[in-house]
């Protein structure tokens, strides 16, 4: 089924090299559309090198990165402009007095204030978003009244205004309580479901934070893959206690993974 689907992003035997260090070694993996993939790993891992050489920001010390810009698969680094990242811990210098419906304005101009004024295209685009991740009571609340979920679920929806042939969540639920968490996993789903033209990776440390509706699930640790593929198969005790160091049960509900340590394995750590 995702072989079937366009590849939107791709790494092929990707490496980085600093110095005579290995950050990241012989990484291959295709993002296709409409599909949720994630990378998982400890810190240190490799995980954010990786999201690097697939934004552009970062070339490959071996092996290629490339994305769709719309007519082709191009090396990542030219072809930004089809990327979007959504990192909360990162600082964004946004006017605290812009509102929802604002911040998403900006998305589409590539700016973090307000300096052009949106078309009725955009204005009917954004207000489609906001209904489709339900913000539609704080659509026009300034920025900076909203809760930590509100923001990140505003960042999201401004990273999808263009449309982009990747979007990148980089641990988007890291420091939610457990409702908020929820919700942007809901908007991470529904995102997806409405969005035939973009792949979407997310990064994260944990399981518990990946959508039912992800499809392919990358393990990594010390910069090397430990597993990749679907995440039936990948996603066990055993895979993930190789990552992690430390014995770890997996369990599967309703589409969703969780994992457990248990207190006796403390005394290996």
């Amino acid at each position: 089924m995702i072989a079937r689907r366009q590849v939107l992003a791709e790494l092929a035997s990707a490496g980085v090299l600093r110095g005579r260090r290995w950050i990241l070694r012989n990484v291959s993996l295709t993002l296709p559309a409409h599909t949720i993939s994630a990378v998982i790993g400890p810190n240190g891992s490799g995980k954010s090198t990786l999201a690097k050489l697939l934004t552009g920001q970062i070339w490959p010390s071996e092996g290629s990165a490339r994305v769709h810009d719309g007519k082709r698969l191009v090396a990542a680094g030219t072809g930004r402009s089809a990327v979007r990242v959504v990192q909360p811990s990162a600082p964004l210098d946004f006017e605290s007095a812009l509102t929802v419906r604002q911040i998403i304005w900006t998305g589409f101009f590539g700016t973090l204030g307000l300096y052009q004024r949106p078309t009725r295209t955009m204005q009917r685009r954004t207000d489609a978003l906001i209904a489709s991740i339900g913000l539609q009571q704080v659509g026009d609340n300034p920025y900076g009244q909203l809760s930590t979920g509100e923001r990140v679920r505003t960042l999201i929806a401004r990273a999808m205004a263009i449309r982009p042939r990747l979007l990148v969540l980089d641990e988007p639920t890291t420091g939610l309580d457990l409702l908020a968490r929820e919700q942007v996993m809901m908007t991470i789903g529904r995102v997806v479901r409405r969005s035939r033209n973009t792949a979407i990776l997310l990064i994260t440390h944990h399981v518990e934070e990946l959508p039912p509706q992800t499809k392919q699930v990358m393990i990594l640790a010390r910069g090397k893959v430990i597993a990749s593929g679907e995440p039936s198969a990948i996603l066990t005790g055993q895979t993930l206690s190789r990552a992690y160091g430390v014995k770890v049960e997996v369990h599967h509900r309703h589409g969703r993974y969780y994992t457990t340590v248990h207190p006796h394995a403390w005394r290996e750590l």
